[in-house]
């Protein structure tokens, strides 16, 4: 990865929902925001169909919690709608997160029910956090999920993220990070590359070869400018005499075509020809236009050397959300002692508790299920590899898991956690989760 800048995370404290304020206001008034509590982020489900779903956006969370305070703006705001009160104002004024969070490591794969993200601490820190980190869980992970099944797709061969104009500025960024996490080797939005490192690719569209009186004069044009190792776009007009311009521009030496219209199977497969006939056995076919998972395995016997994923993996290739929630599952009673409390509504309901994860492998390293429980972890019996790493220790937090090093530690991550997985990982069929969501008893 290339060393990112310097960037400042903007004030994140009004990225929230108005009733999370009403409920802070609420619990000031009855005594109970100071109670010690516990939340956790898990999804119900993964989206239909999917047989794991990988976790991203952690990170992100943790950097806007730096930023995430009540300045004279924000609390200005508030005062002139009558969102809360003078009192609430006053608390959100000295708001600094003091707690603890725990939870799965970024590129890290998830199951129906996984402790996802854990939040300990009291009723109204934790209350007020919700909508942020909801909506980066819920987006991130989305991405990830989506990016990892096109890079098993495409089979060793890389994938570019070039998403950013199907998608909201911010959203674009946060897309290329989830992609580079799930294994894609590059973006082409150049912010995702500045803030965390990320290594950035890209060359030229349509309109550049529009732009010239001929084909022959972009192509003699980007060749000059970046010289012949370049990808030239060969289909702007008729693709067999874009190839053949595109190698009399830069000879032997060019480095790519690229194609974006049309049968993409059959097309790739005359082209290798041709530029093969034409001794540019060297010379690289990316395709683009629309690509998915499906897409790209189809491309699999083709003779493809790169694919560039734009609409359908920053939307998620149709899981645009991960689905996830933030529940209370714990809290501190009258006398002290925590309390596991859970929705009981029949088609929402959750497990109280804290939570511990363990991913059980058998003698083989190979994972068999994914482990819940509640209360204190049992003793290892040497087959279960713990989940949950911490975070944030006393509102602090802990080194390594933001910036681009927290990217580098996610995409490590990711590769480990698949790699233990059962076969059945790699199969885009529709089917239930690779492994299964198993309970034990409270300790």
């Amino acid at each position: 990865m290339n060393s990112p800048s310097t960037w400042r995370q903007p004030n994140a404290a009004l990225y929230t929902d108005h009733y999370e304020l009403t409920m802070l206001q609420a619990a000031l008034h009855s005594g109970t925001a100071s109670r010690r509590s516990v939340f956790e982020v898990f999804g119900r489900r993964l989206p239909d169909g999917r047989r794991y779903g990988v976790v991203a956006g952690t990170g992100r969370i943790l950097e806007a919690l730096t930023a995430f305070r009540f300045g004279e703006d924000q609390l200005q705001f508030l005062a002139d709608t009558a969102v809360v009160d003078g009192p609430t104002l006053q608390w959100l004024a000295d708001f600094r997160f003091s707690g603890n969070i725990f939870g799965y490591a970024e590129g890290e794969a998830y199951f129906p029910n996984s402790p996802i993200l854990t939040v300990e601490s009291t009723f109204a820190e934790a209350c007020i956090l919700e909508t942020l980190v909801l909506s980066v869980l819920n987006h991130d992970s989305a991405i990830a999920s989506a990016a990892s099944r096109m890079v098993m797709a495409a089979g060793g061969r890389p994938c570019i993220e070039m998403g950013s104009r199907r998608t909201h500025e911010e959203s674009a960024v946060a897309a290329a990070r989830a992609a580079i996490i799930a294994g894609f080797d590059s973006t082409s939005n150049l912010e995702a590359g500045r803030r965390y490192g990320l290594k950035t690719v890209g060359t030229a569209a349509h309109s550049f070869t529009l732009l010239h009186d001929t084909e022959r004069d972009a192509f003699e044009a980007q060749v000059g400018s970046l010289g012949a190792n370049t990808s030239l776009l060969v289909d702007t007009y008729d693709v067999e005499a874009g190839v053949r311009n595109a190698v009399a521009v830069a000879g032997r030496k060019l480095g790519g075509v690229r194609l974006d219209s049309g049968d993409l199977v059959a097309q790739a497969r005359w082209v290798r020809e041709l530029l093969d006939d034409l001794g540019n056995t060297e010379t690289r076919i990316m395709v683009t236009s629309d690509l998915d998972e499906y897409a790209i395995a189809a491309l699999a016997s083709a003779p493809v050397d790169a694919y560039g994923v734009g609409t359908s993996l920053v939307t998620g290739s149709g899981a645009p959300t991960a689905g996830m929630v933030y529940k209370l599952v714990s809290r501190e009673g009258d006398d002290h002692e925590f309390v596991s409390v859970a929705k009981a509504a029949k088609n929402k309901a959750s497990r109280g508790g804290r939570k511990y994860a363990l991913r059980r492998l058998n003698e083989h390293g190979t994972a068999t299920a994914e482990v819940i429980g509640i209360g204190h972890r049992p003793l290892d019996d040497g087959n279960d590899r713990p989940l949950l790493e911490q975070f944030v220790a006393d509102g602090e937090i802990l080194p390594g898991w933001t910036g681009a090093e927290g990217v580098e530690r996610a995409v490590k991550r990711h590769t480990a956690s698949l790699d233990e997985l059962p076969d059945a990982v790699h199969r885009l069929q529709r089917g239930e989760p690779v492994i299964p969501t198993e309970y034990e008893e409270e300790a």
